[in-house]
């Protein structure tokens, strides 16, 4: 790859955006930002890093796009609407800002006759549920849980050749995508979409599956925002954090300096391919609110109210040995250690 030109970074003031850009920066790597600034992500103004360019647009706007386009040597693609959103009211604005805005991005880049390494953020909701074992029938992929059964509080999927009970296991980069939700739809048509464009150009991609990122700066009081900084906001607020289902749903909570981390070195250095991005250890969503909780202060626990969402999947949790082997990407940031800093971290 040419060392001429800038990385772009779209969505590169947002949560996860603004520390790449930072890793970027520490390297003496030359950066392109665009971002629309988006009120879902942003309250307030974001500040601006130092000596970086900084398109403010949207990843729709075609002439913002091709403005921030021009002569870029790599591409680091974030901008995106997360999480499950409030309800299928949303779908029109996920498919447009995910799908349509990376189709134009897309387009932006093939008109500029780009060729570089091509950096998706995916994530583990194209899987839909994880990987499951019956003792029968080995491995399985369960149907979507029916209201019925997360209603009566029967929250774990059993298997669908004799309704027995599944033993969780690790999700690698070769299961079939199963998506579950809005969001993981237009998860999955952007590496799609990606896949189809480095193949007719000769660009490199690599699509980043992340799991649960957690960290500092992670929007607050928004629906749109992760499970993680929804139970911050209740604990700064004084409010115990209310776990749905009995919170017993596996996750891998991953830092968001790691996770950075793994874009640099997608970006710079490493094959391409499709990776889980995720900290290799598995711990309950209840655990996560337990030690925030504990983390914090002030006497609260978490208010397990048995609730669900039909969009949820019970456990997903990652192999991250490709990404170790391939990638040359391990996390380095423990739970127990990331939770205690995410405690106390400035959200935005």
């Amino acid at each position: 790859m040419s060392d001429a030109g800038p990385i772009l970074v779209t969505g590169g003031l947002g949560f996860i955006g603004s520390h790449i850009v930072e890793g970027l920066l520490a390297q003496g790597t030359a950066v392109r930002i665009i971002d629309s600034v988006h009120p879902g992500a942003h309250a307030t103004s974001p500040p601006r890093p130092d000596g970086v360019e900084v398109v403010i647009g949207d990843v729709r706007d075609p002439d913002a796009v091709a403005s921030a386009a021009k002569g870029v040597r790599a591409v680091c693609h974030q901008a995106a609407m997360v999480g499950l959103g409030v309800d299928l009211g949303d779908l029109p604005e996920y498919v447009s800002h995910n799908a349509l805005g990376t189709a134009v991005l897309l387009r932006a880049l093939a008109h500029a006759h780009f060729r570089g390494r091509l950096v998706l953020a995916s994530s583990m909701v194209v899987y839909g549920e994880g990987a499951y074992a019956c003792a029968i029938h080995g491995r399985v992929r369960p149907a979507p849980r029916s209201p019925a059964d997360l209603g009566a509080g029967r929250f774990e999927p059993l298997c669908p050749a004799c309704a027995a009970s599944l033993q969780p296991e690790l999700v690698d980069e070769g299961e079939p995508p199963d998506p579950r939700n809005v969001y993981a739809a237009t998860k999955v048509h952007q590496e799609h979409l990606c896949t189809v464009f480095a193949r007719e150009t000769g660009s490199s991609l690599v699509s980043l599956r992340y799991h649960n990122v957690y960290g500092p700066r992670m929007p607050r009081d928004t629906p749109y925002a992760g499970v993680a900084s929804i139970f911050r906001s209740a604990i700064e607020g004084g409010r115990a954090p209310r776990v749905f289902e009995d919170g017993g749903q596996r996750r891998d909570f991953v830092h968001v300096r790691d996770v950075a981390r793994a874009n640099v070195v997608a970006l710079t250095d490493g094959a391409p391919g499709v990776f889980n991005i995720a900290s290799g250890e598995a711990h309950t969503v209840g655990e996560m609110a337990a030690e925030l909780c504990r983390s914090f202060g002030g006497g609260l626990v978490p208010d397990v109210t048995g609730e669900f969402r039909l969009g949820d999947v019970r456990h997903i949790v990652a192999s991250a040995e490709r990404a170790r082997r391939d990638l040359g990407f391990a996390a380095s940031v423990r739970f127990a250690e990331g939770m205690r800093e995410f405690a106390h971290a400035p959200l935005r």
